[in-house]
C-alpha cells in the first residue's frame, strides 16, 4: 500500500489531540473561511437564484478514464478533464465572487499530482476561501443500483481521505451530489448520512414521480433511509434538481453549446441583453413556482464543460450584473454565484417542515415506455469481475495488516494494493459496473481490475509467460510470514473454467484457503487435475473426504485454449475466522478414472438438510424440501428470453444498455425440456441440464450444504434470427406471495416491492415487465405465512416477481441496436472468440420459515461477497510450516460482520464493525451486540481507539449535521445508552461503526 501523507508522529498525536492534517472541526489558520462560512450574502425579501458552475466528468463512459483526462480521441467526444481544471483555476483567480464545484476525486487526484508547488498553493487558497468547493468527494460518483455497499464505502473513503490529507477540513464536502445515476438507492442515502453529509442532490427520478412532486411543490424532502437506525442517524435532506444537471434552456455558454452569448454593446444589431434578461426572469420564476422557499438552485454546466471556462464566466458575470441591475427598478430577483452547500444552508435557515420519504427511487423511467432497468444486468461478466476484485481487495487489506511491513517488502518482492484499490474505486462509477459504457471502455475497466489484481510482468521463457501480481505479491509476502513458508504461490484465476496449470500437472501440492470473514467457513474447493484419485489431508493430519469428477462438457466448450484438465478434485475445506488453513494433496496411483455422469431421468438429490426433486419427463426441477423444518415447496425452474424491442428512431424505444423494453410480456422458453446427466458421490451430488446449445446448468448439492446451488452458463446468445435477447431464469412455486416480493438495497437492508405499485404516487403502469424490475444486488425472495424462498446472487442483476409465487432474475443481455441514451452502440459483447460473450454464474436457493430466513440469507450473501482466496504451492509441505492461523482471538458473534480491516498508518488500523441484521428481522439475532476491541485480534495489541464517521474523514464526537424537521407523528426519541467502556462497543441492528485503532504488533 502506498500510504497517504500521514507522519508517524501525527498518528501518535492523533489519539491525544485528534489531529490529522488540520484539527478536525477547525479551519486552517489565516483562512477567511470555507464551507458554510464562505457563503455569499443573500436578499431575504427577494428570490435568490443560486448559480452553481459545475462540470460532470464521467470516470469513463464513451472514452476511457485516461482518454477523458488527457483529451484523447475527441472524435468520439470532445472532453479533456485536465484542461477543465486548468481553465477553471485560472478563471477563479480573476474575480473573488466566482465559484466552482468539483466532484470526481479520481480525476482531481491525477491533476493535482501534475501541478507545481506554486499552483498547488493557489488551489489550496481557493479551497480555503470556499471558492473551489468539493462536493460528493468520492473517487467517483458511484452507481446506486449495481454497487455493493462495502465497495461504495471504500471508494468514498479513498476520495475523502485524499481531500482531507491535502486540504484539511476545507476539503471536506458537505453535500452529496449524485446528479447522473439512473435511479437512487435508499442505502446510499443512509451511507451518506452516516458519512456526515448534510444533504443530497440528484437529477434523475421517474417522470411520473417528478410530475407529482412539481405539482405539489414536493421537490425537496427528508429521506428517512433506514427502518432500523434511529432517526436522524440515516435521515438525509434530499433535493431534486429542476433541470437534471443542465442549465435552463437557452443559458448554456460552453464551447459545446449553441446558445447565444450575451451581446451587451447597444450599437450591435444583435444586442440581446433585454431579451436574455427577460427570458431568464421567466425561467427563474417558473422554477420558483415548483419549490417552497425564496431560494432556487440552477446548475450552470454539464458533461465535461468548462474546458474554456472564460466562455461560461464571462456570460455569467454579465447575467448577474444585468439581472441584479433591475432591482433598482423594483425587481425581486437576486442572482449570485453559489454552491450546493450554500443553497442547502439557506433551505435550513428557512426552518420549514418537509415531507418524509422512506422508500427508494427505483425503477427510474424518463417516459412511458422507457424504464432504465436493463442496466441492472448489462455486462454480467464485468459485474462479476468487479465483485471478485472487491473481495480480493478486502483480503489484501487484511493481510497487509496481519503481515505488517513485511507484506509490502518480502521474499516475493514488493507488494502493492493501491493499484487495486483505485481500480475497484473506478469500477463503482455509474457507467462502469452499471455496464453502460462503450465496449472499449468496458474492456478498459476490466483491464484496470486485472492490472490491480494481476499486475503482469511478462517474462518470456520457453514460450511461457509468468504473471507477477503486485496484490498477489502482497498476499504471498503476508502468508509467507504468517505460515513460515517462502515457497512461491500460484493463484488459480480461471477456476470457473477448470484451468490451473500447477494443479493439472502436479502429483503433490498444497492448497491454502484464506477466509476473510469473522466466522469459520466451510467452502467447496474444486481444482482441475488429471489424476483419478488423491489424498487430501487437513491441518492436523486427518484425511478429508474427497472425490474426483469429470470436467463437464460445457466447461470444455468454454475454455477451448489453455487448460487440459480432464477432471476436478472436489473436497470441503474449513478455514478459521480472518485466517487460513492449508491442505496437502497427493496423487494416488493406479486407480480407475471417475465414473462419468449417467444420462437419463434425474434422480432425487438429498443430504441431511435438503431434498431436491426433478420432473422425470422434462428434466426440470420440480420440488424443494427443507428436511429440518419439514417444509416442501413446488418448484419449477427454467430459462427464457424476452424478445427485445427494436426501433430505428427515438419514437420507437428499443432495449439497450440502459433500457429494458421487451416487445411482449410473455418470455420465450429456451427449451421446454432439459437433457440431463447425474453424478453422485460422498462429497457432491450434481444434475447436469442442457437446455440447448447456448444454455446449460448444474444443479448441485454438497454433502453438508443447507442451500441448493444452481451454476448457470449462458452464451453465446444467438442473434442471427434478428432478435435481441434478454435471458432470464424463472422459478415458479406454489408460495402465495400476494403481489409482494423483496429485494436488497446495495446488499444491506431489504425493501418490500409490490407489483404495479409505488409508495410515493399512484402509478400508471405502462410496461408490465420492465416497470416491475428492481436491482438485485445480493438477494431476492418471496414468502407467505409459512415459507420463504430466497435466491442469493453472486453479482448484481435485475429481478422481479411478475406473477404470484414466481421469481425471475435476468442473467444476460445481447441486443442489436442502441437505446438512444448516449452510449451510441448496441450492447452486443463479442466475448473471447468474437462469437458473443459466454457468462457463468451461481445462484443459491434457500427454503426456510420467514421468521428465521434472515439467519440463512445474511450468511449466504456475506459468503458470496467475501469469498475465500485460494493459493497453491507445488511439492510437499516444508517442515515447520504453520498450517492454520486466525487473525482473531475467536469468531465474532453471528450478528457481527468484520467489514473493514485496513492499514491506515504505520501503527494504526482502520476497523469497521457492522451489525448485519435489520430490526425485527430475527428474534435471535436482531439484538444489540457488544464487542471488546482489545480482545479482537490475535497478533495485534490495541492500545488506542477513536471513533470516526463512516467514511473515516471526521471524528465521530466532532461530527455535526444539520437537523431537519419532517412531517411525522413520531414520539420524541429516548436518549441512547453509550458503550459499556472505552474498549467495549455495542452495535445495534444495521449499525456500522468505524474506529481508528492504534496498535502494537
Amino acid at each position: 500500500m502506498v500510504l497517504c501523507p500521514l507522519a508517524a508522529a501525527a498518528v501518535l498525536l492523533l489519539f491525544s489531540t485528534g489531529v490529522v492534517g488540520f484539527p478536525v472541526g477547525q479551519e486552517p489558520h489565516n483562512s477567511p473561511g470555507c464551507g458554510y462560512k464562505s457563503c455569499p450574502a443573500t436578499q431575504p425579501a427577494m428570490l435568490n437564484v443560486h448559480l452553481v458552475p459545475h462540470t460532470h466528468d464521467d470516470v469513463g463512459w464513451l472514452k476511457t478514464v485516461d482518454q477523458y483526462f488527457y483529451g484523447e480521441r475527441n472524435y468520439i467526444q470532445h472532453a479533456g478533464v485536465q484542461y477543465i481544471l486548468d481553465s477553471v483555476v485560472e478563471q477563479l483567480q480573476q474575480d473573488p465572487a466566482r465559484r466552482f464545484i468539483y466532484v470526481e476525486t479520481a480525476f482531481f487526484f491525477r491533476w493535482w499530482r501534475q501541478q507545481s508547488a506554486r499552483m498547488q498553493q493557489v488551489v489550496t487558497q481557493l479551497v480555503n476561501e470556499g471558492r473551489l468547493e468539493f462536493v460528493n468527494g468520492g473517487w467517483c460518483m458511484s452507481d446506486e443500483a449495481t454497487t455493493h455497499y462495502s465497495a461504495v464505502i471504500d471508494q468514498m473513503t479513498l476520495g475523502l481521505r485524499f481531500l482531507n490529507d491535502t486540504f484539511g477540513p476545507c476539503g471536506r464536502p458537505r453535500v452529496a451530489w449524485h446528479i447522473d445515476p439512473f435511479g437512487h438507492a435508499r442505502e446510499h442515502a443512509s451511507m451518506f448520512a452516516q458519512m456526515g453529509y448534510d444533504g443530497l442532490f440528484f437529477g434523475r427520478l421517474d417522470y411520473q414521480d417528478k410530475a407529482r412532486r412539481m405539482k405539489e411543490k414536493d421537490m425537496e424532502m427528508v429521506w428517512r433511509a433506514s427502518d432500523s437506525l434511529a432517526p436522524p442517524t440515516a435521515d438525509l435532506f434530499t433535493g431534486v434538481l429542476p433541470n437534471g444537471y443542465n442549465p435552463p434552456q437557452g443559458f448554456c455558454w460552453d464551447q459545446s453549446c449553441s446558445d447565444a452569448p450575451i451581446q451587451d454593446d447597444p450599437s450591435l444589431e444583435d444586442y440581446n441583453v433585454d431579451a436574455i434578461v427577460q427570458k431568464f426572469l421567466k425561467a427563474a420564476n417558473d422554477q420558483a413556482a415548483l419549490y417552497r422557499t425564496n431560494h432556487i438552485i440552477m446548475t450552470m454546466g454539464s458533461d465535461f464543460q468548462y474546458e474554456n471556462a472564460n466562455l461560461w464566466y464571462k456570460n455569467l458575470d454579465k447575467l448577474i450584473r444585468y439581472v441584479n441591475a433591475l432591482q433598482s427598478q423594483g425587481s425581486k430577483v437576486n442572482l449570485l454565484y453559489s454552491t450546493p452547500s450554500c443553497y442547502l444552508q439557506e433551505l435550513h435557515r428557512a426552518n420549514l417542515t418537509w415531507s418524509v420519504k422512506t422508500d427508494d427511487f427505483f425503477p427510474y423511467a424518463d417516459d412511458a415506455h422507457d424504464f432504465w432497468t436493463g442496466y441492472f444486468t448489462s455486462r454480467p461478466a464485468l459485474k462479476a469481475y468487479e465483485r471478485v476484485s472487491n473481495s480480493l481487495l478486502q483480503v489484501c487489506n487484511q493481510l497487509e495488516v496481519l503481515g505488517g511491513p513485511s507484506s509490502r517488502r518480502g521474499p516475493h518482492g514488493d507488494g502493492d494494493s493501491e493499484t487495486l484499490r483505485r481500480a475497484v474505486g473506478v469500477a463503482q462509477h455509474h457507467d462502469a459496473v452499471s455496464g453502460t459504457a462503450k465496449q472499449h471502455v468496458a474492456d478498459d475497466y476490466s483491464k484496470r481490475l486485472a492490472v490491480g489484481s494481476a499486475h503482469c510482468q511478462v517474462l518470456v521463457s520457453n514460450s511461457q509467460s509468468l504473471c507477477v501480481s503486485l496484490s498477489q505479491v502482497l498476499v504471498s509476502n503476508s502468508l509467507s510470514k504468517l505460515s513460515g513458508s517462502s515457497v512461491p504461490r500460484t493463484y488459480c484465476e480461471k477456476l470457473n473454467v477448470s484451468v490451473c496449470p500447477l494443479t493439472e500437472s502436479s502429483h503433490e501440492f498444497s492448497v491454502t484457503v484464506y477466509n476473510p470473514l469473522s466466522r469459520p467457513v466451510t467452502w467447496p474447493v474444486r481444482l482441475p487435475v488429471n489424476g483419478t484419485h488423491y489424498t487430501v489431508t487437513r491441518p492436523g493430519g486427518s484425511v478429508v473426504d474427497s472425490e474426483v469428477v469429470p470436467v463437464s462438457q460445457a466447461t470444455k466448450d468454454i475454455r477451448r485454449d489453455g487448460g487440459y484438465a480432464a477432471n476436478e478434485l472436489v473436497f470441503q475445506a474449513t478455514a478459521p475466522p480472518m485466517g487460513f488453513s492449508t491442505y496437502s494433496v497427493s496423487l494416488v496411483q493406479n486407480r480407475p478414472p471417475p465414473a462419468p455422469p449417467l444420462p437419463g431421468a434425474p434422480p432425487v438429490l438429498e443430504n441431511q438438510y435438503l431434498r431436491v426433486t426433478f420432473d422425470p419427463d422434462t428434466g426440470l426441477l420440480s420440488g424443494l424440501t427443507n428436511l429440518e423444518t419439514k417444509q416442501t415447496v413446488q418448484l419449477k425452474q427454467n430459462f427464457y428470453w424476452y424478445n427485445a424491442s427494436v426501433g430505428n428512431t427515438e419514437s420507437i424505444q428499443p432495449s439497450g444498455a440502459y433500457i429494458f423494453r421487451p416487445n411482449s410480456s410473455t418470455p420465450v422458453p429456451v427449451s421446454l425440456t432439459a437433457k440431463t446427466q447425474a453424478l453422485k458421490n460422498s462429497v457432491v451430488q450434481e444434475v447436469y441440464q442442457q437446455f440447448g446449445p447456448w444454455v446449460s446448468q448444474v444443479v448441485r448439492l454438497y454433502e453438508h450444504s443447507q442451500e441448493l446451488e444452481l451454476e448457470w452458463t449462458v452464451g453465446p446468445v444467438p442473434v442471427r434470427d434478428g432478435f435481441g435477447k434478454e435471458v432470464i431464469t424463472r422459478l415458479d412455486t406454489n408460495i402465495n406471495s400476494s403481489g409482494l416480493f423483496y429485494t436488497d438495497s446495495n446488499g444491506r437492508e431489504v425493501l418490500e416491492r409490490r407489483r404495479d405499485f409505488r409508495p410515493t404516487w399512484v402509478l400508471k403502469q405502462t410496461e408490465p415487465i420492465a416497470g416491475n424490475y428492481y436491482p438485485v444486488n445480493s438477494r431476492i425472495y418471496i414468502k407467505d405465512q409459512e415459507q420463504q424462498l430466497t435466491v442469493v446472487t453472486d453479482r448484481s442483476q435485475g429481478g422481479s416477481s411478475i406473477q404470484d409465487g414466481s421469481l425471475e432474475i435476468m442473467l444476460h443481455r445481447r441486443l442489436l441496436v442502441d437505446d438512444f441514451r448516449g452510449v451510441g452502440e448496441a450492447l452486443s459483447e463479442p466475448g473471447e472468440y468474437g462469437e458473443g460473450l459466454v457468462v457463468r454464474g451461481r445462484l443459491l436457493l434457500a427454503l426456510t420459515p420467514p421468521s428465521t430466513a434472515a439467519e440463512t440469507h445474511r450468511r449466504l450473501a456475506e459468503s458470496l461477497v467475501l469469498q475465500p482466496l485460494l493459493s497453491v504451492q507445488s511439492g510437499p509441505l516444508r517442515p515447520n510450516t504453520r498450517l492454520e492461523f486466525s487473525g482473531l482471538q475467536g469468531a465474532l458473534p453471528p450478528a457481527v460482520h468484520l467489514l473493514t480491516v485496513s492499514e491506515w498508518g504505520e501503527d494504526s488500523v482502520l476497523l469497521r464493525l457492522e451489525h448485519q441484521f435489520q430490526a425485527q428481522e430475527s428474534a435471535k439475532l436482531s439484538q444489540p451486540v457488544t464487542v471488546n476491541l482489545q480482545k479482537l485480534f490475535s497478533t495485534l495489541t490495541v492500545v488506542g481507539v477513536s471513533e470516526m464517521s463512516l467514511a473515516a474523514n471526521q471524528w465521530k464526537d466532532e461530527m455535526t449535521r444539520m437537523d431537519w424537521k419532517g412531517r411525522t407523528d413520531e414520539k420524541p426519541l429516548q436518549k441512547e445508552r453509550g458503550d459499556p467502556s472505552t474498549w467495549e462497543v455495542t452495535l445495534k441492528p444495521m449499525e456500522i461503526r468505524t474506529f481508528l485503532l492504534r496498535i502494537k504488533r
